[in-house]
């Protein structure tokens, strides 16, 4: 998608939601478009920004971060290092259900994203045995990948 067919997207979205069309909104959308899959921090997402627009500061970019994941315009994730990490929402993409979940390399950090969704069963088992309307799930896994494996299985020491 070029450039400007995702601003075009970002502010239809944006006017869908009820939400002014600001600079900076638009900005930290398209940074995190352009940087899909990244799971970036606010800070890595400012310094982006400030690319384009230096008088953007740090508490904006928090700002804008909040107010579009409590709209549903991008995803947060924690992977349990201390920071929260964000990419474009599932419902900007035009996917009515979020099914991306992670594989998290507990040696070298690296973050797989996972696409396939197998709990939809699991979802409809346990709304009908609660009354719960689930809205959303987060899935990670912890293990190793494989480029680890190989290494562990190449060195010496290996047990």
């Amino acid at each position: 998608m070029e450039q400007r067919e995702v601003q075009e997207l970002l502010k239809e979205k944006l006017k869908e939601k009820g939400l002014k069309i600001t600079r900076q909104r638009l900005l930290v959308l398209s940074v995190l478009e352009q940087n899909s899959g990244s799971h970036m921090t606010a800070e890595e997402v400012c310094e982006l920004v400030s690319a384009d627009c230096p008088e953007i500061g740090l508490a904006t970019v928090y700002r804008a971060l909040q107010l579009l994941w409590n709209m549903q315009l991008v995803d947060r994730i924690s992977f349990d290092d201390g920071c929260v990490r964000y990419e474009i929402g599932h419902l900007l993409k035009g996917d009515t259900k979020h099914n991306h979940h992670h594989l998290i390399c507990r040696k070298c950090n690296k973050v797989i994203p996972f696409g396939d969704d197998l709990l939809d069963d699991l979802e409809r088992y346990i709304e009908g045995a609660t009354g719960f309307h689930i809205l959303d799930h987060e899935l990670k896994f912890y293990g190793l990948c494989k480029d680890c494996i190989k290494k562990e299985n190449s060195s010496p020491l290996s047990f």
